[in-house]
């Protein structure tokens, strides 16, 4: 089966979940927030999502050995979770977060699936915020979830710390840093307690945030995209990898680069988290005086 689009409108989701269609279709609300924040994607979900949606637990479905940094899971972890939520190979999912960004956690999701070889995956442009501004229907209702059988199939989209490490030197990859840019120049403070700000050399910084407009935080168009990466000097002709604080928000620039006809992005999973507890500190890049 072809690949739907990775960005669909609110309008589209809302004709499909009406239509024919609707028994193949999955939605999924993704969200995590920053620890900081103080709010609980679970819960929220509780008391309002979109009709028919199912909660996907993004600390849940990763590797336990590694918690709080959102590590991908064995495919294994990964297939059970993608069951239990009714999900098959056949399954068109569609993905979603609550955050104020318009899209914060959902993109991480859609790559993980496409990572684990399911491309049958859609991100809801504008997330939640934008399917109640438009005045659609939401629920507090929870479906049950027929199980399904999801097998797997992982692609190699992982960096290591080592191979980003080694990569300083080789330089056989870009690496793109998703982080706001105060974070990444080290002059603004990382949200997590002990981790300073900073970033890896010769990174470069794209910020999640400039992938959507400002005022409806909704995708830019390709052509915009496209601009964005150019003006940071990213060739989409070569290979790239992507990174933030924890793996999360570098999957907006994963999705980013998709929609310009990059599809194979990888990721640097123990992002930044990983690389100020391990790395010698004259590999962390800061202006912080």
């Amino acid at each position: 089966m072809a690949a739907p689009k990775a960005v669909v409108s609110a309008a589209w989701l809302a004709e499909a979940l009406s239509g024919a269609q609707a028994g193949a279709l999955r939605v999924l609300d993704c969200s995590w927030h920053l620890p900081k924040l103080q709010r609980d994607g679970r819960q929220e979900f509780g008391q309002s999502h979109i009709p028919g949606a199912a909660f996907f637990d993004l600390d849940g479905c990763s590797d336990p050995a590694v918690p709080g940094q959102h590590m991908m899971p064995q495919p294994e972890h990964f297939s059970r979770c993608a069951g239990e939520l009714g999900i098959s190979s056949l399954t068109h999912v569609v993905v979603y977060d609550a955050s104020d960004f318009g899209l914060f956690s959902a993109p991480r999701v859609w790559w993980m699936f496409r990572a684990f070889g399911h491309n049958l995956v859609s991100v809801l442009d504008g997330g939640f915020l934008n399917w109640r501004k438009e005045g659609r229907p939401v629920t507090a209702e929870v479906q049950p979830l027929p199980l399904a059988e999801f097998k797997a199939n992982p692609k190699a989209w992982i960096k290591s710390y080592q191979e980003v490490l080694d990569n300083i030197q080789s330089k056989q990859f870009q690496l793109v840093d998703a982080r706001a840019e105060g974070r990444f120049r080290g002059i603004h403070p990382e949200p997590r307690q002990d981790i300073e700000p900073g970033h890896i050399p010769s990174s470069i910084n794209i910020p999640f945030t400039t992938f959507v407009h400002p005022d409806t935080l909704k995708m830019k168009s390709e052509n915009e995209i496209r601009h964005l990466f150019e003006d940071r000097k990213v060739d989409l002709n070569k290979p790239l990898v992507v990174t933030c604080g924890s793996g999360v928000t570098a999957c907006m620039v994963a999705l980013g680069a998709y929609l310009c006809g990059k599809e194979d992005v990888l990721v640097y999973d123990g992002a930044w988290m990983e690389w100020f507890t391990r790395a010698d500190r004259s590999n962390i890049i800061s202006e912080k005086k």
